[in-house]
């Protein structure tokens, strides 16, 4: 396991019946990192655990030696799990001379010799084909389907933050036999979005806002105050990655309008991160 989420590491250690080998990792003066593997990988398939969580450059080199270590230490596969793939929000030329920094990645963990990649909810699923090596792209669907099933959905509707990505909370609806809608989102800043409605029926309904994730909380804190003025009635926000960045949970400690936050266990959520209603 890399150092970005030892928790879940171990977590799924504990679900094999096996142990996370240890690591070593060391700062020069000059500030490189070097990484060493705690024990032989020759001839053995290794798994590296790694969510890019902040910080993420550091996290970043630190798997890209472990993997380079491992095929030089003539493993016999490399296999990287990385719950959270956060460079997949930059998935296209949206501006001119920057990078693609989603294939850019990709590009460097297949050169440092992975043989596989593992990976959860890409805020683009386009972002899948960036992998030169097999990669599954795996979803919390079910994990969401099964928590919502023990709540009277009667009278409920899952909400899309945004047309564009209307297809995952579809997805959830279908699997939960309920409505959905979608808010019409245009993106300000890294930070602020504006939604100018919401299409589809939710006057007076309980809602479930689905996201891939939650980051600075514009777009769901945004939608969040819209629906409330619309006299909907129980308001949970759920999303796969509780990112939680910058203002992001003062924000959501204000919105007395939300009931509940369902996230999944895809990055760490540190003590002073989380909330009351945060399952």
């Amino acid at each position: 396991a890399g150092s970005s989420h030892p928790e879940l590491a171990q977590e799924i250690a504990a679900y094999l019946n096996t142990r996370v080998s240890a690591i070593h990792t060391e700062r020069f003066s000059n500030d490189n990192l070097a990484v060493q593997l705690g024990e032989s990988v020759r001839g053995k398939d290794v798994v590296i655990i790694q969510s890019f969580t902040p910080n993420v450059s550091e996290h970043l080199i630190e798997m890209l030696m472990m993997i380079d270590a491992a095929r030089s230490a003539s493993a016999k596969t490399i296999h990287a799990v990385i719950p959270y793939y956060s460079y997949a929000r930059s998935d296209k030329k949206d501006a001119p001379r920057i990078s693609i920094a989603g294939r850019l990645i990709a590009d460097l963990m297949a050169q440092a010799g992975v043989d596989h990649v593992m990976t959860m909810t890409l805020h683009s699923p386009q972002v899948h084909g960036f992998f030169s090596v097999p990669t599954d792209h795996l979803t919390a669907h079910e994990v969401f389907v099964d928590y919502f099933r023990t709540y009277d959905l009667s009278n409920s509707v899952v909400v899309s933050p945004d047309i564009g990505h209307a297809k995952r909370a579809s997805r959830l609806a279908k699997s939960l036999g309920i409505g959905v809608a979608a808010g019409d989102k245009e993106r300000q800043t890294d930070e602020t979005v504006t939604i100018s409605t919401i299409i589809g029926d939710v006057d007076g309904k309980d809602v479930i806002v689905f996201d891939d994730e939650i980051a600075t909380g514009g777009s769901v804190i945004e939608l969040a105050s819209l629906l409330a003025a619309r006299g909907v009635g129980r308001i949970t926000l759920a999303c796969t990655h509780g990112v939680f960045s910058g203002p992001a949970i003062q924000r959501l400690a204000t919105m007395e309008s939300v009931d509940e936050i369902v996230i999944t266990n895809t990055v760490p959520i540190p003590a002073h991160k989380r909330l009351p209603n945060m399952r």
